[in-house]
């Protein structure tokens, strides 16, 4: 028998990804968002995992401006926070596992090495803050979780940095940060790793991220080389990709600080970087 799958936050960047393949891999999927399912509204919660009876729920939704929760904690702790600890309630009672999305915010980036699942939180920002108390909710609530912490997140379904940089590429002169260092994920590899440890049965908080570390800037720099070998044709006048440089966190202030350092330890979970980045951009020239 198929198990059934609700997966919150379908029609994101995330979700888009996640739900082909986890049907795909032979499950029932249920797609859900904001229309069919409030996070926020408890009774439709409840009536929603009552109606549908899933054995799963892969906890996708969430408020994700990093800027703006600065300035509207109110908003991000009511979807982030009580959101999820909506979904945990239901989930804990009816003995269902739930998977949450998490993020490398929930550490302050003073580390020098890369983190591992069990090492100690301390979020810089109000997203961070607010991811971390959703961690907190599904702990408390749901013996059979995944909590899976995830980094740097670009797919083919979503605003992200990759096509940022890709619009950007024939400026004289583009800046991006080089002193924060990080996981490239994309939304891909992380639905696979998501996969993977939904079959283990082996509940407990994972990262799931590119392997190996980069900065921003690396990674961009990454991106136009590699554009560059596939897909030669479309780049027009000299120059292309030839403007970027770096700059440090401090040349460009954001009103939420970023961890400087937020490399996580993924047990191999998923592929190198690299490598992933460059199916994903074989694939959006498809």
């Amino acid at each position: 028998m198929r198990k059934k799958v609700l997966v919150t936050g379908a029609n994101g960047m995330l979700g888009q990804d996640l739900c082909p393949i986890l049907e795909d891999e032979g499950y029932e999927v249920v797609e859900t968002d904001i229309q069919n399912l409030d996070i926020t509204n408890p009774e439709m919660v409840g009536q929603v995992l009552n109606s549908e009876q899933p054995d799963i729920v892969i906890h996708c939704a969430a408020y994700t401006n990093v800027d703006k929760a600065e300035e509207d904690l109110g908003t991000a702790r009511k979807i982030n926070a009580y959101g999820t600890e909506n979904l945990a309630k239901v989930c804990g009672k009816k003995d269902i596992t739930m998977v949450y999305i998490s993020t490398d915010y929930v550490f302050s980036g003073n580390g020098t090495k890369p983190y591992l699942p069990t090492d100690e939180t301390a979020p810089l920002n109000n997203y961070g803050l607010t991811k971390w108390e959703g961690e907190e909710a599904v702990r408390k609530y749901v013996p059979k979780h995944f909590i899976t912490r995830t980094s740097w997140l670009y797919g083919i379904h979503g605003k992200n940095f990759v096509e940022t940089m890709l619009s950007l590429a024939d400026k004289p002169e583009l800046k991006v940060v080089d002193d924060q260092i990080g996981c490239p994920t994309w939304t891909v590899e992380l639905s696979n790793g998501i996969v993977k440890i939904l079959k283990t049965e082996d509940y407990g908080t994972y990262h799931i991220c590119g392997s190996g570390k980069t900065s921003w800037y690396g990674f961009a720099k990454e991106i136009f080389d590699q554009y560059k070998k596939i897909s030669p044709s479309p780049l027009e006048g000299e120059g292309w990709g030839e403007g970027l440089k770096p700059c440090t966190t401090n040349e460009f202030p954001r009103l939420a600080k970023r961890p400087a350092y937020s490399v996580m330890e993924n047990n191999k979970i998923c592929r190198n970087w690299k490598a992933a980045l460059k199916d994903y951009l074989a694939l959006r020239e498809v």
